[in-house]
């Protein structure tokens, strides 16, 4: 027998090696291709769309307190300096879950329990459907109440 007769027996012909290659072909081409990595969210974008969202619920007039209402409103009208939406947003964010605190100022006359249940939906709604995140709470505290009679907390520019 020859040395190539001797081989074909042992490892016969339903007997194959894969190249390391090709198991790495098999694995880079393999499985779904959105389990391939990590995807995480800033704290940042979650107060960013949890702002957005509570605004547009009709009966909140403001985000923040008084305070901060004040010096945002003077940092709005610095030249350059952008509208803040976060103001009034804290978040905690987590591999898969969050949790917020919003602090609003209601419209005078709303009723509050409306007012914040619907904030609640609309921010959970967009916080789970922009981040796929969990929102495992959504606490609201309500700091004012805007009567019709009272200007904005907007100082007086002295420019024009």
């Amino acid at each position: 027998m020859t040395d190539m007769t001797e081989r074909n027996r042992t490892e016969g012909p339903d007997t194959t090696k894969e190249s390391p290659q090709a198991g790495r072909r098999a694995t880079r081409r393999g499985g779904d291709p959105a389990s391939r990595g990590r995807t995480t969210v800033a704290d940042g974008v979650v107060e960013k769309i949890a702002g957005l969202a509570a605004r547009e619920v009709v009966g909140v007039h403001a985000m923040g307190s008084g305070l901060s209402r004040t010096f945002g409103a003077v940092r709005d009208r610095v030249p350059g300096g952008a509208k803040s939406v976060t103001r009034g947003v804290k978040v905690e964010v987590g591999e898969v879950q969050t949790a917020l605190d919003l602090e609003i100022v209601v419209d005078y006359g709303v009723s509050i329990d409306d007012v914040a249940r619907d904030v609640r939906e609309n921010v959970v709604a967009a916080v789970e459907r922009m981040t796929g995140l969990e929102v495992v709470e959504v606490n609201i505290a309500v700091s004012d109440v805007k009567l019709p009679d009272e200007e904005d907390e907007e100082p007086d520019s002295r420019l024009q």
